[in-house]
């Protein structure tokens, strides 16, 4: 992000600026013709993001490999891609002298802490069991895990001004015309390609909200170390009845599985939210945000 003559204009950082299906819903954003500048780049490629970080006063890092298939070598596609490519975007901030950086890890990183006592809840202190996450292949999760890592440990040596937002799992409207990981959790209710559903718990929080945690996390100059952006904790079968008061047209699923036991449903997180006492964050309602994710799923067509 680099400051214009009039407000303040960004540059995005995408593989295919001109693949029309993957990013011209960020063209149509309110604003874009003004002041955004899609350059194309690729994180394990230093110098397209030394041109796209040159002159810019902060620099939000969102990307992490997130593979949509099995991967073969998650070693290399996963978590080599993951550590190497935000160092890379930390070697060009350093390099341009960028006053904050503003990285994207996840809830992630902090779930799946085995040196936790059993009942204590978790919070920014925490940190997932990297051998945990790997004995399990949960391979995203430890890329998200050891990306932070890594981005915490160049930043403490060569000085950089590092905050970092771990959201939960992201829902609400949709940009883009395809789903993503997270809506899938919604439009698999929706879609009747099941009958039944495992009622399991999952953090949620509306993609506006992360959004404004991360321009807070930029403008709040006190702002440090790690936030949890993580709104409340709602089960399967509490998602289908907010869905069902709102539409009760829907075929949504009627019958419950009850879920296996695993380490992240069995903690639960802080009540202190440090993103609202420190940065000030006002979440949105549980209900609206899955309220707009259905809306946003069937207005696309998917469903």
């Amino acid at each position: 992000m680099t400051a214009g003559s009039v407000g303040v204009s960004a540059r995005w950082e995408v593989r295919s600026p001109y693949n029309n299906e993957k990013c011209g819903h960020l063209e149509r954003l309110e604003g874009a013709k003004e002041g955004l500048t899609l350059l194309k780049g690729d994180l394990l490629d230093p110098d397209s993001l030394s041109a796209a970080i040159d002159g810019c006063s902060g620099v939000f890092h969102m990307a992490c490999p997130v593979p949509s298939y099995a991967s073969t070598n998650p070693e290399v596609e996963v978590l080599s891609h993951a550590i190497k490519g935000t160092l890379n975007v930390l070697e060009a901030c350093k390099n341009s002298k960028v006053k904050r950086i503003v990285m994207t890890s996840s809830v992630a990183a902090m779930a799946f802490d085995l040196h936790k006592p059993k009942d204590a809840p978790l919070d920014e202190s925490c940190w997932s069991d990297e051998d945990y996450l790997r004995e399990n292949n949960h391979w995203c999760m430890l890329g998200k895990t050891m990306g932070e890592k890594a981005a915490w440990d160049y930043s403490q040596k060569n000085g950089l001004d590092l905050v970092v937002i771990c959201p939960s799992l992201v829902l609400g409207s949709l940009l883009q015309a395809s789903p993503n990981t997270s809506s899938l959790v919604v439009l698999k209710l929706l879609n009747g390609s099941s009958d039944s559903y495992e009622n399991s718990s999952v953090g949620v929080v509306d993609v506006k909200d992360v959004a404004n945690a991360h321009l807070l996390a930029y403008e709040t100059k006190s702002a440090s170390g790690r936030y949890l952006c993580r709104n409340k904790t709602v089960t399967r079968a509490e998602m289908i009845e907010i869905i069902r008061r709102l539409h009760p047209d829907y075929t949504l699923p009627t019958r419950m599985i009850e879920p296996q036991i695993s380490l992240s449903m069995a903690k639960e997180f802080s009540q202190k939210k440090k993103i609202v006492n420190e940065l000030g964050l006002k979440y949105t309602p549980v209900e609206t945000t899955i309220k707009e994710t259905v809306e946003s799923l069937k207005e696309k067509g998917l469903f």
